[in-house]
């Protein structure tokens, strides 16, 4: 039995929802998505509450239960609320600034590294060593961020490079004489 697919997704005021078979369609103040369910699953939408039941007993089923309600959970969170994922930058010289539709990145290489802002998401530089991501799509937000942050991820010995917020970086001592 799934604990996270049993509890039901409340839709909160401002938000509509529709559904559509297996597709889940969910619009509000910052936008629309839509998610497709899979076959395992069965969907259903009443007193302002999306439910999410498996059609089966298998593993598979059981599986896609909880996953397709957090899928549910997470559209209703976003076009609601949005996301935001904070990347911050160490070292000497690194630094970020977004130019038009364009993060440019000093990270410590002999040219600066260019990165697209893809549709429907929005960076900021509130500080050189601060970018800030967010966007109605928990899974864009997540993946802009971890492409950002491979450029140059964080270093055990002096900890420089692109690191998530919060984010704990283990240190390793350096070599001894």
């Amino acid at each position: 039995m799934s604990r996270v697919g049993k509890k039901p997704v409340t839709i909160p005021k401002g938000v509509t929802a529709r559904i559509e078979g297996q597709k889940v369609s969910v619009k509000g103040a910052k936008g629309e998505l839509s998610f497709t369910c899979p076959d395992d699953v069965t969907v259903s939408f009443a007193n302002d509450e999306v439910s999410v039941m498996p059609r089966s007993e298998t593993k598979r089923a059981q599986a896609m239960w909880g996953m397709c309600r957090a899928q549910v959970s997470n559209l209703v969170e976003g076009v609601s609320n949005g996301y935001t994922r904070k990347l911050e930058i160490s070292g000497v010289g690194y630094k970020a600034a977004v130019q038009g539709k364009v993060l440019q990145l000093s990270l410590g290489y002999s040219h600066d590294v260019p990165f697209p802002i893809p549709e429907g998401i929005t960076i900021v530089t509130p500080r050189p060593i601060e970018i800030h991501i967010s966007g109605i799509d928990k899974r864009q937000v997540g993946q802009v961020a971890s492409e950002i942050r491979a450029y140059r991820p964080p270093e055990p010995y002096k900890g420089k490079g692109v690191k998530y917020a919060g984010e704990f970086i283990f240190r390793k001592e350096g070599k001894k004489k």
